[in-house]
């Protein structure tokens, strides 16, 4: 009897599985942001280490920018992963910091009221904003950029008829002592960084009325905001049912519908997220400059979106990373600052800037025609 031998066992190619592995890795989202921050400290480790961008005062100089934008860039990213624009973030801005202070300066209010009142205020204009979009069917670029205009109408009116000004100062005073204040315009581990100075780690003013003091004596409340928003961002969208949710309406909103994702919830839950955010960000910089300004937030909008898209998100929506936002923040606070500092003209900053938007799009685009299979 003659017994054939078993065929044998298929032995896998390893180039497939190459191929696999490297294509998952081109589909993070945060590839791109992790890209262009190596390349963008590479370049100014290069041009700007002996101009003081890299000590303690000037890491906190860029830190500070980078935090701003990481601010506003999370609540954008996860409005636009959900398929959805917010172009008057911009002049949210600087309508929640001028009620704050009309609000805490010219009525009297006591500041941690006005505070309160101004999120609850602005949070439902987000809502509006969300409610409009879903009920008209309007794109929400549209609905956004009417409520850009309408927002900085109201800013520069309301100071000029109350306080015959656009400006309105005197907050850091009335804010004195405050506990909601502090949670936006103070500073933490002040203790840490005089350890540091005394240690002889960071610098230490050498003379004058702040001899020995630490030149950076505390982590901003700004950055503080920056980093927590951007870990809960992080953490709702990568391991919640709610951050499946916000990918499923960015991505097919009717399928999402079908089985059962309350996608108009969603879409309003993050227009009210990013008009928080926004809010966030104007009562920290109230705080820091002791006014508030009617041309406060001009075009933050833009600058929120491209450090999203920088970071990864696509503009159709359903395809993004907080983290890509907030290494697309770094980049674009590293930049503004390490221009300066080595010495390059400051108007290069729009050039140097739209050239990393192009290279993100066009890098964004080729991993979505990867994920659908375009051609």
């Amino acid at each position: 009897m003659v017994t054939s031998n078993p065929s044998p066992a298929p032995v896998a190619d390893e180039r497939i599985k190459e191929r696999s592995s490297l294509r998952k890795a081109l589909v993070r989202p945060e590839l791109g942001g992790m890209c262009g921050t190596v390349l963008v400290f590479t370049f100014f480790l290069l041009t700007a280490f002996d101009s003081g961008m890299f000590t303690s005062q000037g890491v906190l100089n860029w830190t500070l920018v980078s935090a701003q934008f990481a601010i506003i860039a999370v609540g954008a990213c996860l409005l636009m992963i959900s398929g959805e624009f917010d172009l008057s973030m911009g002049s949210m801005i600087g309508f929640a910091g001028m009620m704050i202070a009309i609000f805490g300066v010219t009525l009297g209010w006591p500041i941690w009221f006005a505070i309160i009142v101004t999120f609850i205020l602005c949070i439902g204009i987000g809502a509006l904003n969300g409610y409009i979009v879903i009920k008209t069917g309007l794109p929400s670029f549209i609905v956004t950029l009417a409520l850009l205009f309408i927002l900085r109408g109201f800013t520069i009116f309301l100071p000029q008829t109350l306080e015959r000004k656009t400006i309105i100062g005197g907050i850091r005073d009335v804010a004195e002592g405050d506990w909601l204040a502090s949670l936006f315009g103070g500073k933490v581990l002040t203790g840490v960084f005089q350890w540091l100075g005394d240690a002889g780690v960071i610098s230490t003013f050498e003379r004058g009325v702040k001899a020995g003091q630490p030149v950076v004596d505390g982590v901003p409340m700004l950055v503080v905001w920056a980093i927590g928003l951007i870990i809960f961002g992080h953490i709702l969208l990568t391991k919640t049912r709610f951050g499946n949710w916000i990918f499923a309406a960015g991505g097919d909103a009717q399928a999402a519908r079908y089985v059962g994702v309350p996608v108009s919830r969603v879409k309003i839950l993050m227009f009210m997220f990013t008009a928080f955010c926004a809010t966030v960000f104007a009562t920290c910089q109230v705080m820091e400059f002791g006014s508030a300004g009617a041309d406060r937030g001009v075009l933050k909008e833009f600058e929120a979106i491209i450090s999203v898209v920088i970071g990864g998100a696509l503009l159709t929506g359903g395809y993004g990373s907080v983290l890509g936002a907030a290494l697309g923040a770094l980049i674009f606070g590293v930049v503004q600052q390490g221009l300066f500092f080595a010495g390059v003209e400051s108007s290069l900053f729009r050039v140097f800037l739209g050239i990393i938007l192009l290279l993100a799009v066009v890098l964004n685009t080729y991993i979505r025609r990867m994920i659908t299979g375009e051609r």
